[in-house]
């Protein structure tokens, strides 16, 4: 069985990625109130693994995950891309026209906008998790009230779905990374195919710096599928850099980290895995 940690409750799209992830075990989900939680919960139980969205195709990166994955050192095991999407769900028998209210999380409202809009009289109310808004409606018995969360949340909940894939653009996806100790990094991974990596440097403050080290990468055939940079407090106007490649030849790419360490000040690799495939809508 692995037991994962997730920030949100039961039903939230980090447990749904989380059971995908996993299929074919038996998966116990931890709830954590924030992302910082999932690394304290691994802290207190070493053999559990945690989970946490990286970056979504509408709103981009999400910055402060980066740097609580260089903060741990939890190795990187494995990522996950979940089609995410919304559906509106309430107490068993009411309809659309009865609902006064709409709690979800921020995201989860703004990835729902122009369904939102074609509602009259609704206030929307902000929450701290989809699932959560979900179970606080069934919890606290509120009639009036829908939440925007997933169908699995309405399952779980006992809510009936009225209205689903309410969010405006379709193509609506978020990459997580699942993460652990060494050794349960390494029990995942021993059948796995490793061809992507994660890595984190940062370069002197001089002219095409970073350009030289790309220049590098192209020369050994790695190809990169996404780099983001971070301020580093502290040190006015310097940057490090998240950068995501896979590749083909584990013995380039190897010699490519060899090759760039003298055109960098600092260098890790946050963890070395499958890469995971986009699924159909």
């Amino acid at each position: 069985m692995k037991r994962v940690a997730i920030q949100g409750g039961n039903g939230a799209y980090h447990g749904i990625a989380a059971e995908n992830f996993f299929a074919g075990e038996e998966v116990e989900i931890i709830p954590c109130i924030t992302f910082r939680d999932i690394f304290k919960a691994i802290g207190k139980e070493p053999n559990v693994l945690g989970i946490m969205a990286i970056e979504n195709t509408i709103a981009g990166s999400l910055l402060p995950n980066y740097e609580l994955l260089k903060e741990y050192k939890l190795p990187i095991a494995g990522e996950y891309k979940l089609h995410i999407s919304h559906c509106l769900a309430a107490l068993p028998g009411q309809t659309i026209h009865d609902i006064k209210e709409i709690q979800s999380h921020p995201m989860a409202l703004m990835q729902c906008d122009d369904f939102l809009n074609t509602l009259t009289g609704v206030k929307i109310v902000e929450h701290e998790d989809t699932a959560l808004a979900a179970r606080d409606i069934a919890v606290k018995k509120l009639f009036g009230n829908a939440a925007i969360c997933s169908v699995r949340a309405a399952e779980i909940y006992g809510l009936d779905v009225l209205a689903t894939h309410i969010e405006t653009n379709k193509r609506n996806f978020t990459r997580f990374l699942i993460f652990g100790n060494q050794w349960m990094v390494d029990e995942i991974q021993k059948d796995e195919v490793v061809n992507k990596v994660s890595v984190v440097f940062t370069l002197p403050h001089s002219e095409g710096s970073l350009s030289k080290v790309l220049s590098v990468f192209s020369f050994y055939g790695i190809n990169l599928t996404k780099i983001q940079s971070l301020p580093i407090i502290g040190r006015e106007w310097e940057y490090q850099f998240y950068v995501d490649f896979d590749f083909i030849e584990h013995e380039r790419y190897k010699q490519s980290l060899v090759a760039i360490k003298p055109l960098i000040s600092e260098f890790r690799t946050l963890g070395e895995y499958a890469e995971g495939q986009t699924p159909k809508e």
